[in-house]
């Protein structure tokens, strides 16, 4: 009895192997349900080359949260957690700004939507960080917006 008990014990300890997200192939062109996903992000990511709050805060929800995951060379990790608010600010100056995801998986189930993918983004088209962001993202009416954003940032193994 006792070893049958050790073997649920180490059975139970086990974790269960999870598929990953299918990556995605490309964005998705704009006339389908998932270019209309991916309209709010895209859109927010200009406002973030343009440098423009107000664009920035146009694509989200108020209620929203965003989280940043910090990874540091040495594998240290911090998590910081704002209000998707300031997400939006966006502070002037000279300096081209670019971020943009490689191949989002996307998964939508009626007004809900999450956007998985890898990212970079550039300062003066030199990669500063990467990672991965995720979005949550809730039909209004008939656009999309963002509800939450969690991204993590790495500034080792950054491509282009």
């Amino acid at each position: 009895m006792p070893m049958t008990f050790a073997l649920v014990l180490a059975l139970a300890a086990q974790t269960t192997p999870v598929q990953p997200l299918p990556k995605g192939t490309g964005l998705p062109p704009p006339g389908t349900d998932e270019g209309a996903v991916m309209a709010p992000i895209l859109a927010a990511f200009a406002g973030i080359a343009a440098r423009d709050s107000a664009a920035i805060r146009a694509q989200l929800r108020p209620s929203g949260n965003a989280t940043v995951i910090m990874e540091k060379p040495d594998g240290t990790r911090t998590v910081r957690n704002n209000e998707l608010a300031a997400y939006a600010e966006a502070s002037p100056g000279p300096e081209r700004y670019e971020e943009r995801m490689i191949d989002p998986a996307i998964e939508i189930d009626g007004a809900m939507a999450m956007v998985w993918g890898p990212y970079s983004f550039s300062i003066d088209g030199t990669v500063r960080h990467c990672g991965f962001q995720h979005f949550d993202l809730v039909r209004e009416g008939e656009s999309w917006k963002i509800q939450n954003v969690t991204w993590s940032v790495r500034t080792t193994g950054c491509t282009g």
